[in-house]
């Protein structure tokens, strides 16, 4: 594949850069340091896009906390002005880690999200006897910086652009040479776009009949279990030896005892919530349900954070589990 080059000019044009803070500050209007930003826009662009043409651009420091739905883990915000940059690469480069993704991964792009790729995997399961489903081991923790830059070199030819990724990368390891920070935009597309040589091996070299992947979750289906059970054994090889990542036991069942996935349960027939999923929407609302009761929510608020809980219950068959909620605590619909 032809490397993409004349990509670091167009990153520091200013009409990009205005649009990356565009979209860096959707949802966060108020807050203190997007709202400096913003009364000195053209200056803080100006500086950016000096930086970037000097090859000075100095990375700031992360605040980190802790999350714990769906499950506990580390986000690493980065300064303000640190994500403009980000939505700046990604506003440029975005177009070249896209010609390299297959079909049939579903994470960080446009058109694509966790419910084309439950669609996809419904498509699959309907005419495959078979599943093997695969999960990398503390994913994000785990991915190489040496093959990460390598396999960005492959794709861009200019060496600013890669210098200034290999900079980013530099901000955040869990071991030395090793690790992305979960929160960043570009930690998405790296992320992304490491499995990305897996995604070929499977599809072009193995010629795995059902594939999809959502960042690291991966089910591959077949007719019978036998070449599952071969494609395992040379995707664990090539795991370890390539991209030097680990991989979880592997699940391998009939497709008609369900297939458990990004917090569904997907049968040839129908799409259930799994049981985290279930517990969790219970969980939420009666959080928010007490909420408004104890006058700490107005309807408003309330209804914000209903509305996308329902919706992605929504997209299951549980129409009668919800039902069954509201009416347990006392929240009709």
């Amino acid at each position: 594949m032809k490397r993409a080059g004349g990509l670091y000019e167009r990153i520091a044009e200013p009409e990009n850069l205005h649009l990356a803070f565009w979209k860096a500050r959707r949802g966060k209007d108020g807050k203190a340091d997007v709202e400096a930003f913003r009364q000195n826009l053209d200056d803080e662009i100006e500086c950016m896009r000096a930086d970037l043409l000097a090859e000075t651009m100095v990375w700031g420091r992360y605040h980190l906390f802790t999350i714990f739905d769906p499950k506990e883990r580390i986000i690493c915000a980065a300064p303000f002005r640190d994500r403009v940059l980000h939505h700046a690469i990604m506003n440029v480069c975005d177009p070249v880690f896209e010609r390299y993704q297959i079909f049939d991964s579903y994470a960080c792009r446009k058109g694509r999200g966790l419910h084309a790729c439950l669609e996809r995997a419904r498509y699959y399961t309907r005419r495959h006897g078979w599943y093997l489903k695969l999960d990398v081991r503390k994913y994000f923790d785990s991915i190489n910086h040496a093959i990460l830059l390598q396999q960005i070199g492959d794709r861009f030819k200019d060496n600013r652009l890669v210098n200034l990724m290999a900079s980013l990368l530099c901000t955040y390891a869990t071991q030395p040479g090793q690790g992305l920070p979960i929160g960043n935009l570009t930690s998405q597309y790296f992320a992304n776009h490491y499995l990305g040589r897996l995604d070929h091996l499977c599809k072009e070299t193995l010629r795995v009949p059902g594939y999809v992947r959502y960042m690291d979750d991966i089910v591959l289906w077949a007719d019978n279990r036998e070449p599952l059970i071969e494609w395992h054994r040379q995707i664990v090889d090539f795991c370890h030896k390539a991209l030097s990542l680990e991989l979880k036991p592997p699940c391998l069942n009939k497709t008609g005892l369900g297939i458990t996935m990004l917090g569904y349960r997907v049968f040839p027939g129908m799409v259930l919530l799994a049981r985290r999923s279930r517990k969790r929407f219970t969980d939420k609302l009666q959080s928010y349900w007490r909420k408004i009761q104890y006058g700490e929510w107005g309807q408003r608020e309330f209804s914000a954070h209903v509305l996308p809980l329902s919706a992605y219950a929504g997209h299951a068959r549980s129409i009668g589990f919800r039902l069954g909620v509201m009416y347990q605590i006392g929240c009709s619909p």
